[in-house]
Parts: structure tokens; C-alpha cells; sequence
């Protein structure tokens, strides 16, 4: 059906109207921002990548357990045979579980004299005398770190680790 050019010109306008007016009454109008309007909404889902209950950890085990990524955690030592594990001169052994294929942890720890790997690399950074000391260990290696490698046994402090490097 053919219609005439003046009606069709009226029923395409009409039509765009219709869209239009459609879409704007689904709409809300206010006069808040979008960005205000979600802040209220949701809490925020940034992460700043802190360890969690860090101060709790700090408290009872004299862990100072700063950043990571996630792949790096806390365990109770013996509780797998696949653990990162650090000696320390007096104080307890501490271990860590590592999952994924790479990891890190920023942390604070005085007087670490060696580590253990078991099934990964690891890279470890120690500081001394404001300089910065790096050891790489092979997967399942036992090597001395720290002040157990410092010709005058200078104290330490365990910084970063680091797996599969």
C-alpha cells in the first residue's frame, strides 16, 4: 500500500516522537550525579591489596604482614608438607601457603636466618643497614638467608617474597 508523501513524513516523525518520549519517561530524571547515585548504593569494591588482619597477626605472632597479592598466605607450619617455610633466630618458625603459579608479599620481619621451598622458586629481599640483600631460592632448597650468610652476622629484616619468578 502506497501512502501519500505528507502522511508518511507525519507517521515517521510521530513515531520518532514516540521513541523519544518513551525512552525518557523509562528514565528517571534527578538531578544527582550518576557517580553519587551508586556511592550510595554500594560500598566500594577497590582493593588496596592490605593483608588481611594484619594487626591481629602482628599482636600474636610478631608477623609484620604488610601487601600481597593474595597467592601468599600465613599457615601453621606442619599443616602441609608443601610449605614456604623461615627460621628465625629466637623466635618460631612461620610458614606460608603459596597458591598460583606466582606470588608476592611485602612484610616486615626481623632476624629471618633461612628458608625452605617446597614445589616453587622463591625470591627473597632483606634489608641491612639500609641496603637491600636479594637470595633466589631453587624449588625445594633449604638456604641460609640474612645474617646467617652476613660475614659480621648483621641483622636482617625480611621485606619481600616473591614466587615463581
Amino acid at each position: 500500500m502506497k501512502m501519500p508523501r505528507r502522511l508518511l513524513t507525519f507517521t515517521l516523525a510521530g513515531g520518532a516522537l514516540l521513541l523519544t518520549g518513551a525512552a525518557s519517561a523509562a528514565v528517571p530524571q534527578t538531578t544527582a550525579s550518576p557517580t553519587a547515585q551508586a556511592d550510595d548504593q554500594m560500598p566500594s569494591a577497590v582493593e588496596n591489596f592490605s593483608y588481611p588482619n594484619a594487626a591481629q597477626i602482628l599482636a600474636e605472632k610478631n608477623l609484620k604482614l604488610k601487601r600481597g597479592d593474595g597467592h601468599i598466605t600465613l599457615a601453621e607450619c606442619g599443616s602441609s608438607p608443601d610449605l614456604l617455610k623461615f627460621i628465625g633466630r629466637n623466635r618460631d618458625d612461620f610458614c606460608f601457603r603459596v597458591t598460583g603459579s606466582k606470588g608476592y608479599l611485602s612484610l616486615e620481619v626481623p632476624a629471618v636466618t633461612g628458608v625452605q621451598t617446597k614445589g616453587h622458586t622463591a625470591h627473597v629481599e632483606m634489608t641491612v643497614d639500609d641496603t637491600t640483600k636479594s637470595y633466589d631460592i631453587g624449588k625445594n632448597k633449604w638456604q641460609g638467608i640474612g645474617e646467617s650468610t652476613d660475614p659480621t652476622g648483621r641483622d636482617h629484616v625480611l621485606v619481600e617474597i616473591v614466587t615463581g619468578k
